[in-house]
């Protein structure tokens, strides 16, 4: 049997990723448009339909039904000028230059709004095969085929969901900022360490806000692929779960970054001394122990949604927060003790126990609970309000797609009889 390739292999591994169902999706839906222009067009090559029908593939159903049409009116704006433009002038230098300048200009006056580009390339492109079609109708309806094409694809067979990608990005942010907190205390709990190294764990707390960036954009994704997809039972408190998950992070982010620049102040500062005396530095450890635990099981809850694994992080987040609480008391009283010592430093001491307060407000199980009733409340009067049609179609979609198996059984059932 002839080798494998490995990209091959990697491939049929990876079958089930969104980046995967969605390229065979689009590659599918551009194949079926050229097909389709073929039977309906005179058209040698129908190149513009799986153009078109590319385009309007969107990665999410929502990003189909809500942009698909300025999408369309971009692929048409485009044919539209550049059939004039072959007619008139040609392909050479200037006249593609004044393509673009036109295209562009054309684009803003029927507001495709972000799609403004795609008016000039879809006329730069129309305007390079300009010879495979004989008539600007031809032009017009392979573009309307592609784009029929790709909506009805996309309404038929939906587009992947996006939500595991998005939470195994939250999860790994998690990670980080877990790993960053327990080796803050192993700095705290060293005799000796250099100020370089503290200050080392600074630049990657700052580094943190970077990876919330990329996993903001990955959410997005998620949060597009859940609006108004019949296959998902509640997408609105699956996107409000996520996206106040990410926050929560976000801001505990900033807080870490606060707390490694105390730290970082504190080493400067100090003199031949360790950074903590040995009992405080122990107990210091301890509570960043559990507040990277606190983290982590924050992470598994939000992504888990309603499983047994989510009722499970919950639990641990409880036990941490309560255990990092208790910490928190200790060194507090441990500090206080030693005031005396080093009263200069009091003030950081003080800072360090706030953004410990900080942190364990922002992962408070009661407070994210209200909080994630309240988004619920607003976003569900927001979406009702700018998208009742919409809306009622997916829930119209939803309910049709669960109906499916009782009538198959019904079907099955009436046949034996």
């Amino acid at each position: 049997m002839p080798d494998v390739p490995e990209s091959l292999v990697d491939l049929a591994k990876r079958g089930g990723e969104p980046v995967v169902v969605q390229t065979l999706r689009s590659a599918t839906a551009a194949t079926l448009a050229y097909i389709v222009a073929l039977w309906l067009t005179n058209v040698t090559a129908p190149l513009l339909a799986p153009l078109t029908a590319l385009l309007v593939v969107q990665v999410t159903l929502f990003a189909t039904l809500t942009a698909g049409v300025r999408r369309v009116n971009s692929v048409i704006a485009g044919v539209l000028i550049a059939t004039a433009f072959s007619v008139l002038v040609g392909l050479s230098w200037w006249s593609l230059g004044l393509l673009i300048l036109s295209a562009l200009a054309l684009g803003h006056l029927v507001r495709v709004d972000e799609f403004v580009p795609e008016v000039a390339i879809s006329a730069m492109l129309v305007l390079g095969v300009t010879q495979h079609a004989e008539t600007a109708w031809d032009r017009v309806l392979e573009t309307l085929i592609g784009a029929v094409v790709g909506l009805l694809f996309n309404l038929v067979i939906l587009p992947p969901i996006w939500v595991r990608p998005a939470g195994e990005d939250i999860e790994q942010q998690a990670r980080r900022m877990r790993e960053l907190l327990n080796r803050l205390g192993e700095e705290a709990d060293e005799p000796r360490t250099p100020v370089s190294r503290i200050a080392a764990k600074m630049e990657e707390a700052r580094r943190l806000d970077e990876a919330i960036a990329e996993v903001d954009a990955t959410l997005t994704q998620a949060e597009e692929s859940l609006r108004l997809n019949p296959r998902v039972k509640e997408p609105l408190l699956t996107r409000i779960v996520l996206r106040t998950g990410l926050d929560t992070l976000e801001s505990c982010a900033v807080i870490l970054r606060t707390m490694s620049r105390n730290l970082t102040d504190l080493a400067t500062r100090r003199t031949d001394e360790p950074l903590f005396p040995p009992e405080v530095a122990s107990a210091l450890r301890e509570l960043f122990t559990y507040l990277a635990g606190a983290i982590d099981s924050f992470a598994t809850l939000i992504t888990s949604q309603v499983s047994s694994a989510a009722d499970e992080a919950e639990k641990f987040l409880a036990v941490e927060l309560d255990a990092a609480r208790l910490s928190r008391e200790h060194v507090a009283k441990l500090l206080l003790t030693r005031v005396q010592e080093h009263p200069q430093q009091w003030q950081l001491h003080g800072s360090l126990l706030a953004d410990v307060d900080r942190m364990l407000d922002e992962l408070d199980i009661e407070k994210r609970s209200a909080h994630l009733a309240e988004e619920l409340d607003r976003m569900s009067r927001e979406e009702s309000r700018r998208y009742p049609r919409l809306r009622r179609i997916a829930g119209t979609a939803r309910r049709a797609r669960r109906r499916l198996p009782s009538l198959r059984r019904g079907a099955g059932g009436g046949g034996k009889g």
